[in-house]
């Protein structure tokens, strides 16, 4: 029997797509997530209890604070922690708290009701994908599961089964090359300049120029400043609070400074022509306020332009524009062309102002004359930091894939090695 005999168009599948910076969960055939929630979660390390009163092991109890609003709130003692690492799942007792959490306050459904179609890293291991299926399957017991690469599913959701996926997320950015629907992982470059990098380089400008970050947590009230004077603001009386907790708080305002505040030059940034930038104005959670002008165009260069980075041998690091010719140049020479005429820009970071335009002149200067060269990047910053969610939204809901889904009965036949045989 096919794997669509669990009941086809009518159940709603589920789609969960695991990022760097936040988790999306939703229902297949609708245009966003329902769930997007940070990908990192707080944990505690509470009291020791016993585990049998006659036995003197003890074991440590841990409670998880997960999504915005728990997650952000000062407690004693509490580390902020993610289960990916490089973008594969590394603590599969925080995943498996994530997923419980969002069964019961976001899908509110039970989880046999549903198949689940899930993103995975394009360079994900076969350990961890039957880890996945088997977990899936057993725990939470889903009549149907497809696993699929967040490149093909960002390819998708720019409809389209060929071309190079340009992802530029929080930790890292990667050119993903598919071709016809299939992944060709020996063709993957990464590299490390993605949304975290900004966001650090954001904080050492802000140590320079002497700017103290505080977060909102720990502001109870503030007044009115003028230029010349210092903030001042009165401190919220909170518990003490862990370096962990401090530093994901003070990101979180740097990356609305990088939102805000940074552009992407559209050409290559020279010291000269910096004092001609317009300016733009930034006010901090503390009330201090002021304007930033080259600054704002020095960071961001440094995706497009690495030998901009201090303490950082130049040639270690691939531009963005780098990491895409390098990938196409690790393929085979025929479908060379198919992919420069679709080079697909996806992920939060790419949302930084003028991230395109720069990169289409980059590119533009490096591909071959007898190339045709287009980049595809959807205009709202919904379809591109969602992009990958999206594509499964679109594949999990389409008639045609319903013969595609590993069913509890393959599994059941075939354990969890299905999952090398009908997922590629």
């Amino acid at each position: 029997m096919s794997g669509g005999v669990y009941g086809g168009d009518e159940v709603g599948a589920l789609v969960f797509d695991l990022g760097s910076m936040s988790f999306r969960a939703g229902y297949a055939g609708e245009d966003t997530p329902k769930a997007d929630i940070p990908s990192s979660l707080g944990v505690i390390e509470e009291a020791e209890i016993a585990m049998d009163t006659d036995d003197i092991k003890k074991e440590p109890v841990k409670e998880y604070r997960i999504d915005t609003n728990s997650l952000r709130v000062p407690r004693k003692g509490m580390e902020i922690q993610t289960f990916l690492k490089d973008g594969m799942i590394e603590n599969w007792d925080m995943f498996e708290q994530m997923i419980d959490y969002t069964y019961k306050k976001h899908i509110q459904s039970e989880s046999q009701e549903h198949p689940v179609m899930m993103s995975e890293a394009s360079w994900n291991v076969r350990g961890k994908r039957e880890r996945l299926t088997e977990l899936m399957f057993e725990k939470y017991n889903v009549p149907a599961f497809f696993l699929c690469k967040n490149a093909v599913l960002s390819a998708f959701a720019n409809g389209r089964s060929t071309g190079l996926v340009l992802d530029s997320g929080a930790t890292h950015t990667t050119a993903v090359p598919v071709y016809d629907g299939y992944v060709l992982g020996q063709a993957i470059v990464k590299s490390p300049l993605a949304g975290d990098f900004i966001s650090l380089e954001c904080r050492k400008l802000m140590e320079e120029v002497n700017i103290d970050v505080v977060p909102p947590y720990m502001i109870s009230s503030k007044e009115p400043v003028n230029e010349s004077q210092t903030p001042k603001w009165k401190k919220k009386d909170i518990p003490e609070v862990t370096t962990s907790f401090h530093n994901y708080m003070v990101k979180d305002v740097l990356q609305d400074f990088a939102a805000s505040v940074l552009q992407v030059s559209d050409v290559p940034f020279e010291e000269s022509g910096a004092d001609s930038m317009p300016c733009t104005h930034y006010e901090f959670p503390n009330g201090y306020h002021r304007d930033f002008g080259e600054e704002r165009i020095k960071i961001p260069e440094m995706l497009f332009d690495p030998s901009h980075i201090k303490d950082v041998p130049s040639n270690t690091m691939l531009s963005m524009g780098h990491v895409i010719t390098t990938s196409v140049g690790m393929c085979d020479i025929d479908i060379r062309p198919s992919l420069y005429s679709s080079v697909i820009v996806v992920g939060g970071n790419s949302l930084l102002n003028g991230f395109t335009d720069r990169l289409n002149r980059d590119l533009s200067n490096k591909t071959p004359s007898a190339m045709r060269l287009k980049l595809l990047a959807a205009t709202g910053s919904t379809e591109r930091r969602f992009s990958c969610w999206i594509g499964g939204s679109i594949l999990a809901s389409l008639g045609s894939f319903q013969q595609m889904w590993i069913s509890k009965q393959e599994y059941d036949e075939g354990g969890k090695n299905c999952i090398e045989k009908k997922c590629p």
